[in-house]
């Protein structure tokens, strides 16, 4: 598979190229005679399998966990190579049997090779090339088979290089489809977190808004928010407004634009996945707690702005993605997309329908 180099700037396409050189030199280094065309007759019956991903972002971990779950589901015994800091988020996963650190250099990466996985999993980018993912994978898995995206160059170093899905731009759904040597899987595709935790801040029916996010250029304004959380009172809902680290003006904002919400303290992941899991709905941005209230179970009302909602959304019920790039009356949009998410849902006191 070809590719051009991005149109982005002379720096950018200088690292484009330095990834193109740096794959062709590791495929010729890690390349064995007859390793590929063995490859397909070997991924028969139960194996034990190694997925890769390295990001240390919450969002996406989390997009990661269909492809776990399918490859638990057809009696693959799962491990995950991650970054250290994504232990918060997948570390004692149902669909994992072992959670293992990612350090690149030292022994972490010896003990994995150790393991002599059957099959190593390169879950990177399916669209650009994830260089430092593919040498990776290959570097882990010894003489197991490794599958990954086809794109280029990170291809040349997979022992089975899966195609994109075609007339597909969900990332749940093409994270998921590298395991498709492995397993079968079809319909959206569904994230996961294993809640355990118990967490209260208000009694009664209540709505999660969360107006934070890690990028400033796709967060939308917090009188957006605010403008959520009346619309959420008016359904006899008490927003409960909630912020990570640095999103303290963001509250005060949307408490400023909505006297009747309340405050969440200061929240753990779990504590934020106990909120959410019994919550009548999440509004936020395209973020990390968006990921992870789809994650819970949790109706979600996603405000998408410059962001590809069918790539980065879950475009399903009872979740509402709802692009505002552009829109000129964003509050009435909001207000119309929980109009109809309360309509009919016939909600208990404390959670959803």
């Amino acid at each position: 598979m070809g590719a051009t180099a991005p149109g982005r700037g002379p720096l950018k396409r200088l690292e484009w190229l330095a990834k193109i050189l740096y794959a062709m030199v590791m495929a010729a280094l890690l390349w064995r005679p007859g390793r590929r065309a063995r490859a397909r007759s070997r991924l028969n019956g139960k194996k034990r399998v190694l997925v890769v991903r390295i990001d240390n972002r919450v969002g996406e971990a989390l997009l990661t966990t269909p492809l776990l779950d399918a490859l638990k589901a057809a009696g693959h015994e799962v491990h995950l190579l991650t970054h250290p800091k994504m232990r918060r988020v997948l570390d004692g996963h149902p669909a994992l049997t072992k959670l293992w650190d990612c350090e690149p250099r030292g022994p972490a990466l010896k003990a994995v090779q150790a393991e002599r996985f059957d099959v190593v999993i390169n879950c990177g980018n399916w669209d650009e090339p994830a260089v430092t993912s593919a040498v990776l994978s290959r570097r882990a898995a010894g003489d197991g088979v490794v599958l990954g995206p086809a794109n280029f160059p990170s291809g040349w170093l997979m022992d089975v290089p899966v195609p994109a899905l075609p007339g597909v731009r969900s990332e749940a759904m093409q994270r998921r489809n590298f395991g498709a040597p492995l397993v079968k899987s079809e319909g959206p595709a569904r994230l996961s977190f294993r809640a355990t935790e118990k967490f209260e801040v208000v009694s009664g029916r209540y709505a999660v808004v969360n107006p934070g996010g890690r990028l400033g250029y796709r967060r939308v304004v917090p009188e957006r928010f605010a403008t959520a959380a009346r619309a959420l009172l008016a359904q006899g809902v008490t927003p409960v407004v909630t912020w990570g680290p640095g999103e303290e003006t963001l509250v005060d904002a949307v408490l400023a634009g909505c006297p009747g919400a309340v405050r969440a303290p200061a929240t753990s992941i779990d504590q934020l996945a106990a909120l959410m899991r019994g919550a009548v709905v999440t509004v936020c941005n395209n973020t990390g707690p968006m990921h992870l209230s789809v994650a819970v179970g949790c109706p979600t009302v996603a405000l998408f702005l410059h962001m590809e909602v069918a790539r980065w959304g879950h475009a399903f019920a009872p979740h509402q993605m709802v692009d505002l790039t552009g829109v000129a009356d964003p509050d009435h949009l909001i207000t119309l997309s929980l109009r109809q998410r309360g309509e009919g849902r016939g909600e208990g006191p404390t959670g959803h329908s």
